[in-house]
């Protein structure tokens, strides 16, 4: 083996000024919503610990450093190739590029730009050096518009979705004062190793050591070790020991951290009763510690967990373990996949609300029937849909941090709560939260929320459907593939020169034609062909698509019992428009509103 340099680095040292390059054998950029989610969580968070708005600037520097693990590159013909960490690295150029836009017109903005790309003889470059994604990342960078890149390769695919990812998790509460600290703490206070070979062999032997050799044991397999070794019996050792490996096969066949996962939502569901205090030095409580030290935890805990002889071991893998990894399953299922009497988990999963798994887990018991299990997790589920769409549609985040201390709060709340009585309490929250559809009679289409407006369209229409006797669409309108897939579309083309009558500026154009009330759900295809058309060209083909859009035409209100009975039922006011006006797109706005005040109301709780 030739020499190996390992160094650590801040981000600022790795990225300045450098090139990354990835050989067209390595595999695809892989990252998933999941794995975003968790980095700004960890950054976020661990940045948050140390942040007093009071501060200067200058105190970042105290402020604690992170480690986000290692690289391997095989260095040659004067290039630095990434044999390992291309996930990570990709990753970290897509956060940045988000801070980047999100600085733009700042006058504390971060300068960052030579950690994104360097620029010679006039051609920029970006520091993982693609030819394939540069296009997209110039994009990107660029900011002004979406990329589609619906026939580009998986890795772009992804490179696009989790850079609209970071868009809608990055917290809100540091996008304003607090951002400029942000950067400066992510550039110089985060740090990785860069391990350095000089030739491929060298690189990949190091890759492989770190990952099939001497591997330290998981959280989750710690823990097994401890409540097996503290059963007396070995016959029913042995069985606990089956049980056990049999369900964390099942855990992890829907990830590979499922286990630890599940592990973490159990404990904080039934146990932890208290959380650090989002303040500078406040110390780790018992949901802090459960999400980073469960094993741990566990044996500081042991007494008030019952773990006090063998019997009592042996219940909690038997009983606790059994039942609520048993549970976390099926929520892991209804999460995946839509499935009768729990779709609200699958709406609240697509919002990517994974605090959802405690709270569903915290009102059941071991002696629940199955039905009365569901019939809480339902009522929970029901909560949480209607709390997280009515905080989007007044613009509030709905990200891991901004909702975790409140999460907790309704976790403590509904723990082992009979169905009755969690009716009553959730129904009696949603009452008194300030937060209400009427509270925002402009909900619009911006930069950063067009995955919850298309998710938010979806139920809509889905709803009307169903209402109307038609079968669900709703998987298909969230989803699809190329031409096939579903995007929000406005009914105003982008053209302000036609509707110069009505207003006396672009940027007044622009406003109301991207409020909520001029959007609608339609095929990829059908923006191609019709898109830039006037409305009242559009208006004849919107009659062949879903009920929503169909509903602007008059022939929809002829020969359609079912959509005719569904407006007599709810008293929605629906009504054909043979022209869009102004006053027919703030018609169509309210008329939005009263649909969400009927697909998400409270009442649903009580029935």
């Amino acid at each position: 083996m030739k020499r190996i340099l390992g160094e650590a680095k801040t981000v600022r040292e790795l990225l300045s000024n450098r090139k990354y390059a990835i050989d067209y054998y390595q595999r695809e950029y892989k990252w998933e919503e999941k794995q975003i989610q968790e980095l700004l969580d960890d950054l976020t968070g661990k940045f948050l610990e140390d942040h007093d708005p009071a501060n200067e600037r200058c105190a970042v520097e105290s402020y604690g450093h992170y480690f986000l693990g290692s690289i391997v590159i095989s260095y040659r013909d004067n290039k630095n190739f990434v044999i390992d960490g291309q996930q990570r690295l990709t990753s970290l150029t897509l956060l940045l590029i988000y801070l980047h836009n999100l600085q733009k017109g700042l006058a504390a903005a971060v300068k960052i730009d030579e950690l994104i790309y360097s620029e010679r003889f006039g051609k920029k470059s970006f520091n993982i050096d693609v030819d394939a994604r540069a296009r997209c990342m110039e994009a990107l960078y660029d900011g002004t518009q979406a990329f589609d890149a619906a026939d580009q390769s998986e890795s772009v695919q992804r490179i696009v979705a989790r850079y609209e990812d970071i868009g809608e998790f990055f917290p809100k509460e540091l996008k304003s004062e607090a951002l400029p600290f942000f950067v400066d703490w992510l550039i110089d206070n985060v740090h990785l190793v860069e391990i350095t070979a000089y030739s491929d062999e060298d690189a990949y032997t190091i890759f492989e050591t770190m990952n099939d050799r001497g591997l330290s044991l998981t959280p989750t397999e710690m823990l097994k070790g401890f409540l097996l070794a503290n059963i007396t019996d070995p016959a029913r050792r042995n069985t606990a020991n089956q049980l056990w490996k049999d369900r964390v096969r099942q855990l992890t066949a829907y990830d590979k951290e499922s286990d630890a996962d599940c592990v973490k939502a159990w404990l904080r569901s039934q146990h932890a009763q208290n959380i650090r205090e989002r303040k500078r030095g406040a110390k780790p409580e018992d949901f802090d510690r459960i999400g980073s030290e469960f094993h741990r935890w566990i044996r500081d805990n042991e007494d008030a967990l019952g773990l006090t002889n063998s019997a009592g071991f042996l219940s909690f893998i038997e009983r606790d373990f059994a039942y609520f990894s048993r549970q976390y399953l099926r929520i892991a299922h209804a999460s995946w996949n839509l499935t009768n009497g729990l779709e609200e988990i699958h709406y609240n999963a697509d919002q990517g609300f994974t605090l959802q798994f405690p709270l569903l887990l915290a009102t059941l018991t071991p002696d629940d029937s199955p039905e009365t299990a569901d019939c809480k997790m339902r009522l929970v589920a029901i909560f949480l849909d209607i709390l997280l769409v009515r905080r989007l549609w007044n613009f509030r985040a709905i990200d891991y941090n901004t909702m975790q201390y409140a999460a907790f709060l309704v976790m403590k709340d509904v723990r082992h709560k009979s169905p009755a009585d969690l009716a009553q309490l959730l129904f009696k929250r949603l009452e008194d939260d300030k937060e209400s559809f009427a509270g925002n009679d402009r909900f619009y289409l911006h930069g950063m929320n067009r995955k919850q407006i298309k998710r938010i369209l979806a139920r809509m229409t889905d709803y009307i459907e169903t209402q109307s006797g038609m079968s669900s669409r709703y998987v298909e309108y969230n989803g699809g593939k190329g031409n096939a897939r579903y995007e929000v579309e406005h009914v105003w083309a982008n053209k302000p020169e036609r509707h110069t009558d009505e207003f006396a500026n672009e940027h007044d154009f622009a406003e109301h034609r991207n409020r909520v009330g001029g959007l609608l759900l339609l095929p990829k295809s059908f923006n191609a062909s019709y898109g830039a058309l006037p409305y009242e060209e559009k208006l004849p083909h919107y009659f062949g698509q879903n009920l929503l859009a169909k509903s602007l035409h008059p022939d929809c209100y002829t020969l359609n019992p079912g959509f005719v009975g569904f407006i007599n039922r709810t008293g929605l006011p629906f009504r054909a428009h043979t022209n869009f006006q102004k006053a027919d797109q703030e018609e169509r706005q309210l008329l939005y509103r009263r649909i969400a005040e009927v697909v998400w109301n409270p009442s649903r709780l009580l029935a």
